[in-house]
């Protein structure tokens, strides 16, 4: 398993750790950005940063991991593959602006889950995965995360394992110095909209 050490260093190696001025899917400003997609598309280095996930649970016999789409789904896809043969790797996707499943996922009653995320801030997502699971199982066995941001998530009771923990300063968009600054507002994602 990877140290928090080692796995931070991954995304800077990759150029993953960004500095600047971020709107985050949260709708929240913030100085610093994690861009996992940057480091997922080495598939060594995705497999180092999962399988540390996958060991931290390897004891809870789980059936199924499930994330939200987009930044999720290789994240799950490692992590099932780290855990075992047996183990489906599903995602969920905002249909009206709610998650759900599609393409014939399913999960049973009985299916022991674990839900996963690339880069945790409030947690939104991950909670809105939570409730989604919910409406099929009760058996959700944790919560993973490649990097939690430090945005005052809570888990809810769930066992949380976050590879990476920080304590990143988050800005309500009224009161961010950055904006203050006049420093240009980035959205980062697949293609770094300036807005």
């Amino acid at each position: 398993m990877l140290t928090q050490e080692e796995a931070l260093n991954i995304y800077k190696k990759r150029n993953a750790y960004l500095k600047g001025h971020f709107k985050l899917s949260s709708g929240l400003h913030s100085e610093f950005y994690l861009q996992s997609a940057l480091v997922l598309q080495y598939p060594h280095d995705a497999w180092l940063l999962c399988s540390s996930i996958a060991e931290y649970f390897k004891d809870k016999k789980i059936d199924v991991v499930v994330a939200p789409a987009m930044g999720g789904v290789l994240v799950s896809y490692d992590v099932a593959r780290a855990l075992g043969d047996n183990v489906r790797s599903i995602f969920a996707e905002r249909v009206d602006g709610k998650l759900t499943l599609r393409r014939g996922f399913s999960i049973d009653k009985n299916d022991r889950v674990l839900v996963v995320e690339d880069v945790v801030t409030t947690g939104k997502s991950v909670n809105e995965t939570l409730d989604l699971v919910k409406e099929y199982t009760d058996n959700i066995v944790g919560i993973g995360a490649l990097v939690d941001r430090g945005g005052n998530f809570d888990p809810n009771g769930f066992d949380y394992f976050p590879l990476i923990k920080l304590e990143i300063v988050n800005y309500e968009p009224d009161s961010c110095p950055l904006c203050q600054k006049g420093i240009p507002l980035e959205k980062p994602g697949s293609r770094f909209i300036k807005k």
